[in-house]
């Protein structure tokens, strides 16, 4: 059985080598309204929805992320990124970063993960490339440039990084993977 909806589903895959293009505000803007339709729970909306176009902001939160990874005492994720070519964000030129109220820490983390799959989708529906990227939240670890980056970022008082999605044309596409069915069991 197949319908619009499980295509996009079946075609969405991590895209981890974009092109120096930015898609279009109009592109972006569907993408971002398309998020704040995510289900959450109560309606509580506990997260905000953050376009991030300013190439040089991306910059400096990815060298921060690079840099935390690189002291880390284990460097399996620094080298892993290394061996894929250095970038945390793989050049993509766009992001959108949804900070969460931790007061409400799991709910909202749930939620955000729902509203980051919602992004994922609107934007694979329309042919937009992305990657959930859970390493943005690296540029926010130390607190050495945490403050500094929610300030740039416009989070409301009190929020903290819940996760980002990256958004892009592909530069090189792969297929998306293979769903392991042994995952799904019925109980009858």
């Amino acid at each position: 059985m197949m319908n619009e909806t499980l295509k996009v589903i079946a075609e969405r895959y991590s895209c981890r080598d974009f092109k120096n293009e930015m898609p279009s505000d109009e592109l972006l803007q569907a993408i971002a309204e398309a998020a704040i339709q995510a289900p959450s729970g109560m309606n509580r909306q506990a997260w905000r929805v953050i376009v991030v176009k300013n190439k040089e902001l991306m910059q400096e939160m990815e060298a921060e992320g690079l840099a935390y990874l690189a002291g880390m005492e284990d460097q399996s994720s620094y080298n892993r990124i290394m061996e894929r070519g250095g970038r945390l964000f793989y050049g993509a030129p766009c992001m959108i970063v949804v900070p969460i109220d931790p007061t409400q820490y799991g709910p909202a983390l749930v939620d955000c993960g729902i509203l980051c799959q919602t992004i994922a989708l609107a934007a694979t529906s329309l042919g937009i490339a992305n990657i959930m990227c859970g390493y943005t939240g690296l540029a926010f670890a130390s607190g050495l440039r945490a403050e500094e980056f929610s300030k740039r970022l416009g989070f409301p008082e009190g929020y903290a990084f819940g996760c980002s999605v990256l958004l892009g044309h592909a530069n090189t596409t792969k297929p998306p993977h293979v769903p392991d069915k042994d995952k799904i069991t019925y109980v009858e």
